[in-house]
């Protein structure tokens, strides 16, 4: 099989778009001269500009402004592969002639616009979103499933070095944590006064505490969490997304609910500590942070009311001393 060039399209979050990393590297351990392009978001562009298995970057936004399908056609891939559907590029795609277009079954859209489909289902499997992408490489000769040790070996991602304008954050004597409440409605949280109880540990002990978010959830932040110690920093707000990765490759440990830093943490090998309920499909066996140091924590893996795929606020029962307690470990 001669395979010269692929594209990946993922456009959706940043979550999302670190997990779809190690496809990438797959492909390039299975095809080791093919180009990778990766279409994405103008927002997750940085992510994919650290990895080492992307050649090339293309945005949606750039697509929907220019004549996508000659775009796509100038590029000659053998390969597309739609790994979060959307129906304008699958029809852009067709359009283009590009040879191989593989999408799943799932999408209606897919029928006319994909010649190689791949039947699962994401909400009803046991599998972990990283494992399902791989799912999506079956027509190209990847059948298995890789553990996800495995994938995190294979994600290619290395974060940029600490901007020496935030080197104060990093001492010597102190760890530092990075703490991050909000998820922007992508995720079950833990709570504020679980944030603030936790700062609170943290002082005791030989740690820095950095908090971000972005403007909006700083703002809400800001009305519980008190930065009134020299060992709590307020960056909410005021980072990019490349010094926010560089700020994470840098720290110890990052608490977070399932969010896009969190997955940064596990792909930058740090102590990266996840915050779940366990109610499918938002439950760590599919979105837990996969890394050399990644962790998951669910207060009750048998709680009832996730269980039934109720509204649950078991979250918020996941004690601080717990999370203090893995962020020392």
């Amino acid at each position: 099989m001669s395979i010269e060039h692929i594209i990946l399209s993922r456009t959706d979050s940043i979550g999302d778009v670190m997990l779809t990393l190690p496809l990438a590297g797959l492909l390039k351990e299975r095809f080791p001269t093919a180009r990778i392009t990766f279409i994405g978001r103008t927002y997750t562009r940085t992510i994919l500009e650290h990895c080492a298995h992307v050649d090339h970057v293309i945005t949606l936004e750039e697509l929907m402004a220019t004549d996508a399908a000659t775009v796509l056609r100038d590029l000659r891939a053998d390969a597309l592969i739609h790994v979060f559907p959307n129906k304008h590029i699958a029809r852009w795609a067709r359009s283009a002639g590009i040879s191989r277009r593989i999408g799943t079954t799932n999408r209606w859209w897919h029928w006319t616009t994909c010649n190689e489909r791949v039947a699962f289902s994401r909400r009803k499997s046991d599998l972990h979103e990283a494992q399902l992408n791989v799912k999506l490489l079956a027509p190209l000769g990847i059948s298995e499933t890789p553990t996800l040790d495995r994938l995190a070996e294979l994600s290619g991602f290395t974060p940029p070095t600490v901007d020496p304008e935030f080197s104060a954050w990093y001492r010597p004597d102190l760890r530092t944590v990075i703490l991050h409440p909000g998820s922007k409605g992508s995720a079950v949280e833990w709570g504020l006064p679980n944030y603030k109880r936790l700062m609170e540990l943290l002082r005791e002990g030989p740690y820095l505490t950095v908090v971000t978010g972005t403007q909006a959830e700083a703002d809400h932040y800001r009305t519980v969490l008190s930065f009134d110690h020299p060992a709590a920093i307020d960056a909410g707000g005021t980072l990019s997304l490349e010094e926010l990765i560089g700020v994470i490759g840098g720290a110890h440990a990052l608490v977070a609910a399932s969010t896009g830093p969190l997955h940064i943490a596990g792909a930058c090998g740090i102590r990266a500590i996840g915050l779940y309920a366990s109610r499918r499909p938002i439950h760590p066996g599919r979105w837990a942070p996969i890394g050399r140091d990644a962790h998951a924590l669910v207060f009750d893996p048998a709680c009832v009311q996730c269980a039934a795929g109720e509204p649950c606020t078991c979250i918020h029962r996941i004690a601080p001393e717990r999370v203090l307690q893995l962020i020392g470990a």
